[in-house]
Order: C-alpha cells, then structure tokens, then sequence
C-alpha cells in the first residue's frame, strides 16, 4: 500500500473551509478522513442519552457518505485516541496524522501524547489554526504577556485583523478522488447502538449562516430570553465545527460588531484557557481559591430544577433542561444566582452546564463562570452581585419567557423565594471580602 495522510476530524464536522482538511489535501499524498469517538471524554458522560453524541454521530456519518461520494474512505472508531493510532499506523503506511488545533487541557496533552507515540514509525504530526482567528501567542500586550483584560486584548485582536485572515480555506475544492484513498479492508463505522448510546435529539438549527436581519438586529435581542430569534442559535456549529468561525467572523464584522464582539470573546476565553489550564478546574485569582462556598445540596438540586422561587433564573434552568439550550441573559441570571445568592462553587454549576448544554465548550462556560463567580483572570468584581429581580423587571418585562418555562407561576404551587435577596448580597460580599482578605 501507498502511504497516506490520515486528516483527524475533532471540532470541525465539515469539509468546506476547514484549515487542516486543505493542507492535508494538497500535501500529494491520498488522504484518509478519520474520526475517534473518545472514550476518555465519551466514558465520562452521566447519560448513555446524550444529545450531543447523537448530533456528532449524524455528522460524522455526513462526512463518511460524503467522502465515499468522492471517492474515498472515512474511517470512524470507538475507542482511545493513543490506541487507535496504535493500530493504525501499525496496519497502514501513514506518513503524517494532519489534524486541526484544540486548546482544551486534555487536549493538548492527548496531542502531545500521539505525536510521541507515532513519531517512531517515522510518522509526522501537525496540527493548524481552525478555529479561532488568533491564538496562542498571536495576540499578546506590549510586555509580551497574553492580555488579562478583553478591552486591551479587543483592542489589539481589531487592530491585527486583515482581509486575508478570514478568507475560506480551499478543502471543498481539492475534496476530490484524486486527493482521496480507497481502503478495501476498512472496518465499518460503529454505530451508536454498538457504543452504547441512545438515539436522542433536541433542535439545532441549520448548520449555515443566520439571516442577515437576524445579525444585523443582535445587539437589540440577546438579551431579550421571551423573542424566539433572541440570538443567532449557532454556538452549536461553532462548538462542534459544522459552522466555520471566519464566515460568522465575516458576516458579523459586515453587519455587527456587538456579534463580532462576542465572537473576540469566544478567541480570548480560548487563549486565556492555552495559557492558563489551570483554570478549567481552579480559580484563577489565588486569593479566591477558599472561599468556604456553602455548598449546600437541597438548594443545588432546586437551582438545577428550576425551583428557586425566582422566575427568570428558573425559567432559563428549564429551558436548559429540556432543550439543551439557554439564553444569554438567563446563563447571566442563573450563574449569578447560584455562586452569590446560594453561595455554591462555580464548578458545581460548570459542571451541570457540561451536563446539559448542546453548547458546552469548556473556555467559554469556564471563563465566563469565572467572570460572573469574581475569581477569573478577567472578572466581574466579587463584590458585585445581581438582583434577579431586578434583571426580571429589565430584560423580561411582561413575563412572557417565564410564562413559556413555568405554567404554574402566578399559582400557589411556585414555590416562594429559596432566599431573600438583600440578605444574600450582603453575606456574599461579606464572605468573599473575608476570602478576599484573609489570603493577603
């Protein structure tokens, strides 16, 4: 057999503009699509009925039917990455594993770990920039530190933006027989009954660009939870790859920059997360790392019901609950509550969002946790704590988002406020300021 170039989809479930996919396909050696089912992350989830799993199996099978339509094989396997490759690069004559960058914890030690592993068998490794615009060090302050604050870190992101940096990668182009290989022993693809999962699905919507009038009219309805197109419902693309970031960097930036804006977030929660690994599981501001959080079970399993007696902050749990899905203003409203009003650590609630979310991506929900908790490296300040009530009167004023989550609100069967407000502010601030205080 020939040699061939093993291409490792990840988060980016789709052929056109995908970085690693055209390098790999214009290396002039046939290419092999491939795919693990991670049993180092899949082993983890609480449900064997996981939405997430079902909407990465139907891309991955898009992606198999697609590349045998060209001509070529997809290979898909259940199992551990550092086996996986064990065995292929022991079946095939593979002369590089090309595969584009991912800059969670385990991630990068996982990558690390492969590139060792086949390096021996005189395999290369390389990975490429897919998924953000800047990374790593690309965006740095004039100390040559990576920014800890996003306004300086926008700041300097705007000014190094060019043309070229959000031009499409040409892989649906070179996506063709002649680039592709053929395996005539390939073993099918697993199934999801095989891996031991469910069918489950909730509703994404499609994987192309939102409406123009949808962009262009964002800044006015994110933060509105009750209107149907309150956002552009595509951080699931985003998140799994099947939406390429630089056409929404592209039509944000013709039609929005508070859409751009949250976009540079999405890069700098990435960065912030490369430098900074430890704050996937740690508080970033070490003189927060021991606050005596209460932690108290009874109130957890309430917030997590959605039967905190606070309806914007039950509503948007429900929402969760049953659709995956959650509005900005509701994550604001829900996370604030749950670190100040019931004093409970932010992992606790990170975790339940990994749980839950369709969404969920580890940079994003860590940094912004962090940011509503006080403890991250860009933060709100710990001594800020917001009024539910008040964020109720403001962003849903009739009540329709509440009335949409909650038949029984307005009855005696919702239940009364877990806590008061005013006493929850005040033994917040007063425990963090302790914490705060008692590190130095």
């Amino acid at each position: 057999m020939s040699k061939i170039v093993l291409f490792w989809h990840r988060r980016d479930l789709r052929l056109h503009d995908n970085a690693g996919l055209a390098v790999a396909l214009q290396s002039g050696l046939p290419v092999v699509p491939l795919f693990i089912y991670d049993r180092e992350i899949l082993d983890q989830l609480p449900s064997r009925r996981d939405a997430r799993v079902t909407f990465i199996y139907d891309e991955v099978e898009r992606l198999g039917r697609q590349t045998e339509q060209a001509g070529g094989t997809f290979l898909a396997f259940y199992g551990r990455p550092l086996e996986v490759f064990a065995q292929l690069v022991q079946h095939y004559e593979v002369a590089g594993v090309y595969t584009n960058e991912d800059y969670e914890p385990y991630a990068a030690v996982r990558d690390a770990a492969i590139a060792e592993l086949i390096k021996p068998a005189g395999t290369e490794f390389r990975v490429f920039k897919d998924q953000v615009i800047f990374a790593k060090n690309e965006i740095l302050s004039k100390s040559g530190t990576p920014p800890r604050v996003f306004g300086a870190y926008s700041k300097t992101w705007l000014a190094a933006l060019r043309d070229e940096h959000l031009v499409p990668y040409p892989s649906t182009e070179h996506f063709v027989e002649s680039n592709l290989m053929p395996l005539a022993e390939a073993a099918p693809r697993p199934t999801l009954e095989q891996m031991g999962f469910e069918r489950y699905e909730q509703f994404v919507p499609a994987a192309e660009l939102p409406a123009a009038a949808l962009v262009s009219n964002y800044h006015n309805t994110r933060d509105k939870p009750g209107l149907v197109n309150s956002s552009t419902r595509r951080s699931v693309h985003l998140r799994f790859g099947t939406l390429s970031v630089r056409e929404l960097m592209q039509q944000a930036k013709e039609l929005n920059p508070k859409l751009l804006n949250e976009l540079i977030w999405r890069d700098f929660f990435m960065m912030i997360l490369w430098h900074y690994p430890f704050t996937a599981t740690e508080s970033y501001d070490p003189r927060l790392r021991l606050v005596p959080y209460r932690n108290n079970e009874d109130e957890f399993r309430a917030w997590c019901e959605g039967r905190t007696g606070y309806p914007l902050v039950d509503a948007g749990m429900r929402e969760l609950n049953q659709t995956g899905y959650m509005p900005n203003r509701a994550r604001i409203a829900a996370a604030g509550f749950l670190v100040k009003h019931l004093l409970i650590d932010w992992r606790w609630g990170d975790r339940y969002f990994a749980d839950k979310l369709l969404d969920y991506d580890m940079s994003q929900n860590v940094g912004n946790w962090q940011w509503m908790a006080g403890t991250g490296a860009v933060a709100a300040p710990w001594f800020r704590v917001y009024s539910p009530q008040s964020q109720q009167e403001q962003y849903d004023t009739t009540f329709d988002y509440v009335r949409q989550w909650i038949p029984e609100f307005g009855t005696r069967d919702y239940p009364t406020p877990i806590v008061e407000h005013k006493f929850a502010r005040e033994r917040a601030i007063a425990t963090f300021r302790a914490a705060y205080q008692a590190a130095g």
